[in-house]
C-alpha cells in the first residue's frame, strides 16, 4: 500500500532508539504519529522536532492506554516499546518477571485488542511488532525477555489468521544487536554498555529498523511481509553448546 493509504500511527517506546528513529520516519512521510513513552522530556523534543503528538504514558497502564486508543483512530500501530532485566529465571525477582511481561507482552495485547479490531472494520491496517532474535533463538541470560517476546512472535502469527479476509495486514521484525542504548539500560552503566556491546563493532542503526517498516508499509497492498530478521552481517544469533560432566559455564 502507499503511505497514502494510511493516516494514523501510534508509535510505544518513542522516547529514544529505535521507537524515537520510527517516529521520525513516518512523521517524514506524511503520517499523523502519535508517539508514546514514559519519558516526557525526550518526548516533548521529539514532537518539537518532528510535529508527532506526544503522550506521557506507561503501556503498562491500561485505564490510560484504553483512553488513548477510545480517542483515535490508528491505522499503523507500531508495538516497539520493550524492556529488559539480565539473569535467568533461576535468579528474576518479582519485579524482573511482572515489568517485562506488562511492558514487553500484556500491553501489546491489550493495544491489538483495542486497535485491531477497527483496522478490521475498514478494511485497512498494519501491525507491527517490533521483536527481537530472542523471540526465536536461545542464547545466554534473560530468559524472562526471552519468554515475552516470543510470545509477541507467536501473537503475530496468530494475528495473520485472526485478520484473515480483510487487508489488515501483519508485521513482525526481529533486531539483533542494534547500536541503541538498550544495552547499557539493562546494566545500569550506559558508558560501559556502549564499550562492551557498541564500539569497535559494525551494527544496524536505529535509522535502518525505522526504513524497514517504511519498507513493509510501502510494499503492495498485495504484499504482507510477515516476518523479517535484521542483524549485524558479522552476528550470527544461535550456537550449540556441549560440556563434559564437571566442567562449568564460562
Amino acid at each position: 500500500m502507499p503511505f497514502s493509504d494510511y493516516k494514523t500511527a501510534l508509535v510505544t517506546g518513542a522516547s529514544a532508539g529505535m521507537g524515537e528513529a520510527i517516529v521520525e520516519r513516518l512523521c517524514k512521510e506524511g503520517i499523523t504519529v502519535h508517539a508514546v513513552a514514559r519519558r516526557a522530556e525526550p518526548l516533548a523534543a521529539l514532537a518539537a522536532r518532528t510535529g508527532c503528538i506526544a503522550h506521557v504514558l506507561d503501556v503498562s497502564d491500561l485505564a490510560a492506554l484504553t483512553r488513548l486508543c477510545r480517542e483515535i483512530e490508528v491505522d499503523i500501530l507500531v508495538n516497539n516499546a520493550g524492556v529488559s532485566r539480565p539473569g535467568s529465571i533461576l535468579d528474576a525477582d518479582e519485579e524482573a518477571v511482572d515489568t517485562q511481561v506488562d511492558v514487553n507482552l500484556r500491553a501489546v495485547l491489550h493495544l491489538c485488542r483495542l486497535l485491531v479490531p477497527g483496522m478490521m472494520a475498514r478494511d485497512c491496517g498494519h501491525v507491527i511488532n517490533i521483536t527481537s532474535i530472542a523471540a526465536i533463538y536461545n542464547f545466554n541470560g534473560n530468559s524472562i525477555y526471552h519468554a515475552t517476546k516470543a510470545g509477541v512472535h507467536a501473537l503475530s502469527r496468530q494475528l495473520r489468521v485472526d485478520c484473515y479476509g480483510k487487508r489488515v495486514r501483519i508485521t513482525e521484525i526481529c533486531p539483533g544487536r542494534v547500536a541503541t542504548d538498550i544495552f547499557g539500560k539493562v546494566m545500569g552503566d550506559l558508558a560501559e554498555g556502549r564499550r562492551r556491546f557498541i564500539e569497535g563493532f559494525e551494527l544496524p542503526l536505529a535509522i535502518d529498523i525505522a526504513d524497514a517498516v517504511a519498507f513493509v508499509l510501502a510494499a503492495p497492498a498485495a504484499v504482507n511481509i510477515g516476518h523479517m530478521e535484521i542483524t549485524p552481517t558479522l552476528q550470527v544469533p544461535g550456537g550449540l553448546s556441549t560440556m563434559r560432566p564437571g566442567e562449568t559455564v564460562q
